[in-house]
């Protein structure tokens, strides 16, 4: 698993954003897919995850009902559509895989084996 993030960038606040995440291995569809972010002087949290056929998903609560998670085993990547963006928003987002038995607790980075790059998400207030 390789695993490229993209899609960041400035938007104004109310603004949308999708961020994609796309794996160049031959396994994506086994892994549990999450996103994180970090802003600058906070520790990483937990954004979104989706399970291994993309029946099953799960939000923070900062995020519900404007973020939503989504992936296409096709194509090897996975998405998020961020709407309705706030200031508070702003951060370097991060994908990440885990072992598609983990779910119940991928709301944790440690349980994610593999890490994207990070794409940086300013939302200008």
């Amino acid at each position: 698993v390789q695993l490229q993030a993209s899609g960041g960038g400035l938007v104004q606040a109310g603004g949308s954003l999708r961020l994609s995440c796309a794996d160049s291995g031959r396994t994506f569809s086994m892994y549990i897919v999450g996103w994180f972010r970090q802003a600058p002087g906070k520790e990483r949290e937990f954004v979104a995850a989706i399970n291994w056929s993309g029946s099953s998903t799960n939000y923070a609560d900062s995020v519900k009902g404007r973020f939503t998670i989504s992936r296409d085993n096709a194509k090897n990547t996975a998405y998020l559509q961020m709407n309705s963006l706030k200031a508070e928003d702003t951060a370097v987002y991060y994908c990440a895989a885990a072992p598609y038995n983990q779910f119940m607790i991928a709301t944790t980075p440690h349980v994610y084996d593999y890490w994207g790059q990070g794409t940086e998400v300013t939302v200008s207030s």
